[in-house]
């Protein structure tokens, strides 16, 4: 007994195993992430060293050639870039594609501790930080803008707020503030005042580091409550910093407000943000690697009227720009071509085949071919993105073949007399090999292309093993469920009836006028004449 006779003595068999593909292929639709293209793991570091009051000269000798000399030494690194501006020192470490992320990160993290005590003790200690590239931009951008309020106000506002409500969404990896204001205290100093007291800008910083600080310095306990007890010389308000006592001269005593002008603002003005010509604050959020970017968009989407809702008297809300309105848009129209594709398919083949019977058991095979792709997708952690649907959509014409080959077969062996059941056996029998060998033949076409190194290969790896996927799943059905269906939907004289009779007989015509001109054609023989033969004079 043959492997095909097991599935068609066995129809329930046949229709299990088909409909597990069916379900495990749903389920993992529901499952797989969506995304724009595939994921690649090109990561970044990001090495930032803080050196306050250090000219860009500075900062390159002391802080980023140091770093750049140690760090070039570590493995999994495609290239560097630094940039040595006044005060700080960014240093972008580009690895390698595919590389192991944590091991280039451990590497980058002792090399930087080989060198952090060669550092100058002013510059603050390296901060280090890994992303992937795919997470440069985030999935929606959100615009915060008041004409009451300016813009210190809105940070704080999101800070204390609106971040935290983000953050806590399902699926959402960070949300940062992008052009935001926080409130610092400003402090300019007078050159002339400084020079006329015989102050020094070091000695103000002193004083100010000396003089703003919080410290527990234990508790005192009664019979009936407890106290902690905090000495706090944290200065709020301009007035109390301008009371701020730098120094003593000639028995006077000296006040910041005396040697600078001191106002509350921002930690920074280089940055203008606006929106729709507007000044507003914009807040980024960025899914999870593993997180579908639809969903995590759609959630906060939901959350955004909420947040509006409570929002300071002035303060608007707005989404700046969506990320997943082109996904949507790319994924709706991959999915209508599909359906397109879908309809030429089973035109085409009604046209040839003529029958409807004959042609409900290749169209079958064709979901549950595409979903059961969908399940090796999961396998293998891929991703629903535009190139495996685009997959998706070229398996549409490949995976009926093996379907329609057992059909055609038992066909046959219908017109020559035998039962649909008897046909279904012989006929697929005969085709194991050949289906087999034609499912293996079509995979290891579209292999190679996954398989290949460098940023080609990781773009379309998924596409290719998704369509071999395709292939590989609709051998299996063609090879249990489309025996089965063609010896119980298939009878005979079918194919001499009606739309399917016309189609064949003019098929037949083309067959006996083919095979005629052949013949004429191998019966002509051109003349021949021996070597060495000479002509009679």
């Amino acid at each position: 007994m043959k492997f095909t006779d097991i599935f068609i003595k066995r129809p329930i068999l046949a229709i299990v195993v088909n409909l597990l593909i069916l379900i495990a292929g749903l389920v993992s639709i529901k499952t797989l992430s969506v995304r724009q293209y595939p994921r690649s793991d090109i990561a970044v570091v990001t090495v930032t060293t803080a050196f306050i009051g250090a000219n860009a000269d500075l900062v390159r000798g002391y802080i980023t050639t140091p770093l750049e000399r140690v760090i070039a030494s570590a493995d999994g690194i495609d290239y560097m870039e630094s940039s040595s501006a006044q005060g700080v020192s960014t240093i972008t470490v580009h690895l390698k594609l595919n590389y192991d992320t944590n091991a280039a990160l451990t590497q980058i993290q002792a090399k930087v501790a080989q060198v952090r005590n060669d550092l100058p003790p002013e510059a603050e200690a390296p901060v280090i930080e890994v992303e992937s590239k795919d997470s440069e931009f985030a999935a929606v951008y959100l615009s915060f803008y008041s004409k009451d309020l300016d813009q210190n106000q809105i940070t704080d506002y999101l800070t204390r707020v609106v971040q935290p409500k983000l953050s806590a969404i399902p699926g959402v990896q960070k949300a940062d503030i992008l052009g935001a204001r926080t409130f610092a205290m400003r402090i300019w100093l007078k050159p002339d005042k400084l020079a006329a007291l015989n102050i020094t800008g070091t000695q103000v910083q002193q004083a100010l580091q000396a003089n703003n600080y919080l410290s527990a310095v234990g508790k005192t306990k009664g019979s009936m409550i407890a106290v902690n007890l905090v000495a706090n010389t944290d200065l709020r308000s301009e007035e109390e910093f301008r009371r701020l006592v730098i120094a003593e001269k000639n028995g006077s005593i000296v006040r910041l407000g005396d040697v600078a002008d001191v106002s509350l603002g921002a930690e920074s003005y280089e940055e203008d943000v606006r929106f729709s010509g507007q000044k507003a604050t914009f807040m980024g959020v960025w899914p999870l690697p593993q997180a579908n970017t639809l969903d995590v968009v759609r959630l906060v989407r939901e959350a955004l009227p909420d947040i509006q809702s409570r929002l300071p008297a002035g303060m608007h809300a707005d989404v700046a720009y969506d990320s997943t309105i082109y996904i949507d848009s790319a994924i709706h129209d991959v999915i209508k071509t599909l359906i397109e594709t879908l309809l030429i398919v089973i035109a085409v083949i009604f046209l040839f085949m003529g029958s409807v019977r004959s042609v409900v058991i290749p169209v079958i095979a064709i979901p549950i071919s595409l979903i059961g792709a969908v399940f090796l997708m999961m396998l293998a952690g891929f991703t629903i993105n535009l190139l495996t649907l685009l997959a998706i959509v070229l398996a549409v014409g490949i995976v009926v073949d093996d379907a329609i080959v057992v059909v055609e077969n038992v066909e046959r062996r219908l017109q020559e007399g035998e039962t649909p059941f008897q046909a279904a056996i012989n006929g697929a029998r005969e085709l194991i090999g050949p289906v087999i060998a034609m499912t293996i033949t079509l995979a290891a076409v579209y292999t190679p292309i996954g398989i290949q190194g460098g940023l080609t290969g990781a773009l379309f790896r998924e596409f290719a093993f998704t369509l071999a996927g395709a292939v590989i799943v609709s051998g299996i059905v063609a090879l249990t469920l489309s025996p089965m269906m063609s010896s119980r939907m298939l009878r005979e004289g079918d194919a001499e009836r009606g739309y399917a009779g016309w189609v064949n007989r003019r098929f037949e015509a083309i067959r006996k006028w083919y095979s005629g001109v052949l013949a004429k054609t191998m019966g002509y023989r051109a003349a021949h004449r021996p070597a060495g033969h000479v002509l009679d004079q």
